[in-house]
């Protein structure tokens, strides 16, 4: 295996890529893969009746809503990302939540919602390897969430998006936190 000199410069090489792949995907062809990942639920390992903590799509990222909404049908509570900081916090996503506008485009409950512990982290990401390494978007706020989520136990980081996004290698550095699988429009993956 070849060492890279500089990860994180090649990690933006990689990013910048696998991204112009996603936004080549027209508008069409992102709803109907996004709706594919719904038909691929069962293979999820979730633990019964666990918190899920999903993301609220920006761009031309994969969306997971029709996903989330399936996963409330089956009983799990559902959480969404709030910017706190250099991490995230998870507050309570109800079908009645009102959503406010936040960083980057995204919608989140409002502070009324009640905070939650999730089990389950459905990730956004700009690109992945066959191994579970993961390409945010270079702020690490999934990383130090992770990190501080597993201060009070495990935590499932199951990344979501187009298969596109795949990249050869990831280089990784010391704060990566691998996923421990990926789900695409062709299903889910599971690393290790």
């Amino acid at each position: 295996m070849t060492e890279v000199s500089d990860p994180a410069a090649e990690k933006d090489r990689l990013r910048k890529q696998a991204l112009s792949r996603r936004k080549e995907l027209d508008e069409v062809e992102r709803i109907e893969k996004s709706l594919q990942i719904v038909d691929h639920h069962d293979a999820l390992p979730l633990p019964s009746g666990a918190i899920v903590a999903g993301f609220w799509p920006i761009r031309d990222e994969i969306d997971p809503r029709p996903l989330l909404d399936r996963l409330r049908q089956r009983g799990h509570r559902l959480g969404l990302p709030v910017m706190v900081g250099p991490s995230l916090i998870f507050r309570h996503l109800q079908r009645d939540t009102e959503l406010v506008p936040a960083g980057f485009g995204c919608l989140e409950p409002g502070p009324e919602a009640e905070e939650l512990r999730p089990d389950v982290l459905l990730m956004p990401l700009a690109g992945f390897d066959n191994s579970g390494n993961r390409i945010g978007y270079g702020r690490a706020y999934y990383d130090n969430t992770i990190a501080l989520l597993e201060n009070s136990g495990p935590v499932l980081r199951i990344g979501v998006a187009f298969s596109i996004q795949e990249v050869d290698r990831v280089p990784t550095e010391a704060h990566d936190k691998p996923l421990d699988g990926i789900l695409t429009e062709h299903g889910y993956r599971s690393f290790g």
